[in-house]
């Protein structure tokens, strides 16, 4: 069946503003390429953008530079990234679990849409979340911490920096029936200075931070939300083996997405380009060193993520709805 004389017309209009993006993604990249962090300078989500910022620029054989735009539990930069030119030259490297599965029911309203705004690229990594006190605190194990929420019970309060420590921090209070509430913060170093001056009882962090602050001695590790150990935090135990039976598993996971629009040989470009470090040695044992896993090659590209986004914002919904949105 032919287009009739009206689309036609529109059809060519279309093709004629497409060309040029799909005419520069044949030799993409030529210029810098923008990552985009959605939380601060200094923060673990930071380490973990630069770093594969870092490969990424080694692949591309292009400078990456990394533009922090923290803020609203990762909403400012995200919203920044929606908006961006769907040119491949800006790439959002983010917690996919929190930024784009939790966030669509954390918040009353968005100011994008994680699943029409952006195209999956691939999946970065898989990790637990860390429950964690100020390593002053007298203390010592999760068993400890549940006896002290359940003493405070209403008056207990606990602090999150990003959504998946609200669902990690949430599914602990159902699974052992605490009443604790919730503090939030923009960014985990005010969350600290405010645990430390004892107006927090707990928190719950991703390994990356919780890694380097538990090797500085500033807190005290208490359980971690995944199924087993994690290598970087070995001594640390299991939800399940500190006594929270009922706990089940959360899985965060990072992941990196680009605008809408942006033409598919340059999603491809970046998915094979991110693929190829996440089979390099080097890059398994320094995530692992950040409490960190590489997932399979059939959980990596955009297909792989594109189903891990649904399924997950369909797994989540229910469980944070349950604590109340924040705005």
């Amino acid at each position: 069946m032919q287009p009739s004389r009206t689309i036609r017309p529109a059809l060519a209009l279309v093709a004629l503003l497409l060309a040029p993006l799909f005419a520069a993604a044949q030799d993409y990249p030529t210029k810098d390429i923008h990552t985009i962090c959605n939380f601060p300078a200094g923060s673990g989500a930071d380490v973990f953008v630069r770093y594969f910022s870092e490969k990424l620029s080694a692949l591309a054989g292009k400078p990456v530079i990394v533009e922090n735009k923290g803020g609203a539990l990762g909403n400012i930069g995200t919203e920044a990234a929606a908006k961006s030119r769907p040119d491949g030259y800006t790439v959002l490297i983010a917690p996919g679990s929190s930024t784009m599965a939790a966030a669509t029911s954390t918040f009353k309203k968005l100011p994008f849409d994680p699943q029409k705004d952006f195209i999956p690229v691939t999946t970065l990594a898989k990790l637990g979340f860390v429950i964690a006190v100020d390593a002053k605190s007298p203390i010592k194990t999760l068993a400890d911490l549940t006896a002290h929420l359940k003493a405070k019970g209403a008056k207990a309060t606990y602090g999150i920096a990003a959504n998946t420590g609200l669902v990690s921090a949430e599914l602990y209070k159902r699974a052992a029936k605490l009443e604790a509430t919730r503090a939030q913060y923009r960014e985990m170093g005010t969350l600290m200075n405010d645990m430390y001056a004892g107006n927090l009882d707990f928190t719950s962090g991703d390994p990356v931070w919780a890694v380097e602050q538990t090797k500085a001695g500033k807190i005290r590790a208490l359980a971690v939300t995944s199924t087993a150990r994690m290598s970087a935090l070995p001594d640390v135990p299991t939800m399940a083996e500190a006594g929270v039976p009922d706990f089940g598993e959360l899985i965060a996971w990072w992941a990196v997405f680009v605008p809408a629009g942006t033409p598919k040989p340059i999603v491809d470009k970046l998915a094979d380009a991110l693929d190829k470090a996440l089979d390099d040695d080097t890059v398994r044992k320094r995530l692992l060193e950040l409490g960190s896993d590489i997932p399979d090659k059939p959980r990596r590209g955009p297909a792989a993520l594109t189903a891990l986004v649904k399924g997950e914002i369909d797994r989540w919904t229910p469980i944070i709805r349950a604590s109340g949105p924040i705005n």
